[in-house]
């Protein structure tokens, strides 16, 4: 059952945002009962009476389910608002787009803030460890909810590419079209390496508590906005970074340096640093340490070849899914050849599936900004899939 609904006219396109708490629970992975499961989520557009133009859009690691209207949190438009509206390339004039708060996050869907029913107290740090399969169970079991057989497409970039992935792989009668964007089928031992970096940031934050900051009324900021700052960097390319900040150094009041003394060895001096700084404070007033720890670990699980036999053409082998996987040219966090690794193992299964390369020297957020050749790309795929979807159904 729905247990809140808004329905919502922002400066963006209608959505509604719902929480839906199912009783039955879910079952995971690791062999744990999560019940109840609560959703939360945002649809916009409408529901075709045949049910049949649903866009699943997945958000990345520290995104939420305010896909294309004012974050609650933030105070900021949506994260993919440029994308996802009336006339825009996802379109919602002809498509009902739905987009989810992940299993394990803190915007409304069960996760480490949750109640645990057998103490009654939030789960925190004993929240159950969750894989992509996990998550995209959760996706699924809402999918049901809304009375969805199949969805027309499932979008996402970063760990959303790696949730479409496992929406092909685990569901391949339900998805018609899949666009895996910025991802890769595993997370590299780089990224792991990063990954726990950032976790060990947040463990030695003394306000870490084990976990359970909450009981002493803290949380790991510090360790928290390191985490973040780390995560950060990997998210541009030296490009981007040299363009934006190069070596400048900050000149207002509070920083200045004397002419007659030394640079300060902890002083806030060069712009890079205080945008790092910034971008650390911020996400630790949004975002839940332990619910970092939990999807970080899900992303470090993911390797799907390694679930099917080493082979990754196996989970897609007879699929009748249309892929469009999309790298870009500067990703150094999900380089393009983990992307050409993917689209030959697709290849190998008989997939239907093409790919684009995008040449941009933003790094990995390329997927979140502005790039014409990316938006392109996004329309002329969905138009593509639609057309081919008519002719299947006999029209002309």
């Amino acid at each position: 059952m729905d247990i809140s609904a808004s329905p919502t006219i922002a400066d963006g396109p209608v959505y509604t945002h719902r929480t839906v708490r199912l009783d039955s629970g879910l079952d995971l992975e690791c062999g744990v009962h999560l019940a109840p499961l609560e959703i939360a989520y945002c649809t916009y557009g409408t529901l075709s009476p045949a049910r049949d133009n649903a866009i699943l859009v997945c958000h990345a690691l520290t995104g939420d389910q305010y896909l294309a209207e004012q974050n609650p949190l933030t105070g900021k438009p949506g994260w993919w608002s440029r994308m996802v509206g009336p006339g825009l390339p996802i379109d919602t004039d002809r498509y009902f787009v739905v987009c989810s708060n992940v299993l394990g996050g803190c915007m409304g869907t069960t996760g480490p803030r949750s109640i645990c029913p057998e103490t009654g107290k939030a789960w925190d740090s004993e929240f159950p460890p969750i894989t992509m399969h996990d998550i995209v169970a959760a996706q699924a079991k809402l999918i049901d909810h809304l009375g969805i057989d199949r969805l027309f497409a499932v979008i996402g970039g970063s760990m959303g590419g790696m949730q479409a992935l496992t929406w092909a792989a685990d569901f391949p009668d339900r998805v018609f079209a899949a666009m895996p964007i910025a991802t890769s089928p595993f997370h590299s031992a780089q990224n792991i390496a990063f990954n726990e970096v950032s976790r060990q940031a947040i463990f030695a934050d003394p306000d870490w508590h084990d976990g359970h900051y909450r009981d002493f009324d803290a949380i790991p900021a510090r360790g928290l906005g390191v985490a973040r700052m780390m995560a950060h960097i990997t998210y541009l390319s030296e490009e981007a970074l040299s363009r934006k900040f190069g070596r400048r150094v900050r000149h207002d009041a509070a920083t200045a340096v004397p002419a007659s003394s030394s640079p300060s060895l902890f002083g806030e001096m060069f712009e890079v640093e205080s945008y790092l700084r910034h971008q650390g404070s911020t996400f630790v007033r949004r975002f839940d340490a332990n619910s970092y720890l939990t999807i970080t670990r899900a992303m470090d699980y993911f390797d799907l070849a390694a679930e099917h036999e080493g082979d990754l053409a196996n989970p897609f082998r007879k699929s009748q899914t249309r892929f469009c996987v999309v790298s870009f040219s500067s990703d150094w966090l999900f380089p393009t050849s983990q992307s050409r690794l993917l689209v030959r193992a697709l290849n190998r299964a008989g997939a239907n599936v093409s790919f684009v390369e995008i040449e941009s020297d933003r790094g990995h957020d390329a997927f979140l900004l502005e790039e014409p050749d990316f938006d392109r790309t996004i329309r002329g795929f969905i138009t593509g899939a639609a057309e081919h979807a008519a002719l299947l159904r006999g029209e002309h």
